[in-house]
């Protein structure tokens, strides 16, 4: 018999809005049933507030491993390109073990953070060296691994990477663990396959990792390894590579690869963050996502993606770490909203009509883009568009309705409490993943052991 249990909350966010005494039952880690207007029973898990889990659309797990090493000032042009090289660097370093340690650190940190799967956009596959591990997809097994140990939700994004530059430029030294040709890398999409056949709901999907990285013929293959999945491409994040593909192409990047692919709901335009009006209108009525990386892209000094634009063309988007410079969910939504603030010099910007709330317009965007993005189309991936809804997987947030922030505060305020007004976290109480629950009075199950693996692991990292 499918064991099953029940969880009330006082107020929850469903599809069509916030309702009150909310209980969910939950069997084979899917919501079975909801029910609205009810009291509370004998057996149920009682909590005060719950919202759907977030998809992180965007991560490279091992970099939480370099958060905080590349603050230190370069040359005076100091910029993304400067930070790449410090990441080499690190990487470098990295055995099987580490990444897996690494892994497990960052994902532990998205579930205290209120998200509940993760898009691995994998671009790290060979030895030090540049050679092939005797098992080719070793470190696919390691993230993996991460993902069950800690409970997220994984959607795994094998990265295609084989030049440095437009027109098929070689691949650099720095860039030998990610390189593959196409063949090589149909065998790392089959080792993934098999790395997460094991984990609940789990995905793949493939990501070109740039149109610098793959040729036009190269992208087209890779592309067609996924006839059902996700797919993921780094798209327009630097002007310098917007410059560099007007002088390959004539074209800019975006409208390059609408020009030439069947860019549909699967895809996931991964920053955009260089992108002109008729550009910005393509991708908003083309039904694909754009993955915002907010924290990032202002670490990295990449720009500002211009999302009120966007949004009001009925363009939709989710929310990445990517280098996990810092964990938060809510951060990136607040991030999204104020570069907006900066940039428009107004408030309230990414809500449509008086009165919205702004907290609300971007968790509901966020959530429904997320679910798009990772689930790849396929149905009740990620928990799908509606969220918390019957036969989506049971990923939900409880709130600590006590929290300085949330205190007498009920339905979007609460949203725009934890957002806005929450610094430093700690509105998160309890994270329910596929129906277990991983986090409870904000701490995962497993976050000590976890951390000691990541404490040993950077320690001899960082020593050497």
């Amino acid at each position: 018999m499918t064991p099953v249990h029940t969880l009330w909350f006082d107020q929850a966010l469903l599809p069509d809005g916030w309702a009150r005494h909310v209980r969910l039952t939950i069997a084979a880690g899917r919501i079975a049933a909801i029910e609205t207007g009810v009291d509370h029973a004998p057996g149920d898990e009682r909590h005060v507030a719950a919202v759907p889990g977030l998809c992180n659309v965007h991560s490279h797990a091992f970099q939480r491993g370099m958060a905080g090493l590349a603050e230190t000032r370069g040359p005076a042009d100091d910029d993304f390109w400067t930070w790449r090289e410090v990441m080499y660097r690190f990487l470098d370093r990295l055995t099987p073990g580490d990444v897996e340690a690494i892994a497990a650190q960052a994902y532990v940190e998205m579930l205290e953070g209120g998200f509940t799967r993760v898009g691995e956009f994998h671009y790290l596959h060979h030895t030090p060296d540049g050679r092939p591990y005797a098992n080719p997809a070793e470190l696919a097994e390691r993230v993996a691994a991460a993902a069950e140990a800690t409970g997220i939700g994984l959607t795994l994004l094998p990265v295609f990477y084989a030049h440095a530059d437009f027109g098929g430029a070689p691949p650099k030294p720095g860039q030998r663990r990610f390189i593959s040709d196409v063949d090589s890398f149909a065998g790392l999409v089959e080792g993934g396959r098999r790395a997460i056949a094991a984990l609940p709901d789990a995905n793949l999907g493939v990501a070109p990792h740039s149109l610098r990285a793959v040729t036009p013929d190269e992208l087209q293959r890779v592309v067609a390894l996924a006839p059902i999945g996700p797919i993921h491409i780094h798209v327009a994040e630097q002007v310098k590579e917007v410059e560099a593909c007007l002088a390959w192409s004539g074209a800019r990047p975006v409208a390059w690869l609408l020009d030439h692919h069947d860019v549909d709901h699967r895809w996931c335009l991964i920053h955009a963050t260089h992108v002109d009006a008729a550009e910005v209108a393509a991708v908003a009525n083309g039904g694909e996502v754009v993955g915002l990386c907010t924290v990032t892209e202002a670490n990295l000094g990449d720009g500002v993606f211009p999302t009120a634009d966007y949004l009001a063309l009925g363009g939709r988007f989710g929310v990445g770490t990517d280098s996990n410079i810092a964990i938060d969910a809510a951060g990136e939504l607040k991030m999204l909203e104020y570069a907006q603030r900066l940039t428009r010099r107004s408030r309230n910007i990414l809500v449509a009509g008086e009165g919205g709330s702004v907290g609300s317009a971007l968790f509901r965007g966020a959530i429904a883009g997320g679910a798009q993005a990772l689930g790849g189309g396929h149905a009740g991936v990620s928990g799908g568009p509606g969220g918390l809804s019957v036969g989506a997987a049971a990923d939900i947030v409880a709130l600590d309705t006590e929290h300085p922030s949330l205190i007498g505060r009920s339905g979007d305020a609460l949203l725009d409490g934890w957002i806005f007004a929450a610094a430093g976290g700690g509105v998160v109480d309890c994270v329910w993943r596929h129906g277990a629950k991983v986090v409870e009075r904000g701490r995962h199950r497993h976050a000590s052991a976890v951390a000691r693996l990541y404490s040993a692991a950077l320690r001899r990292l960082l020593a050497t």
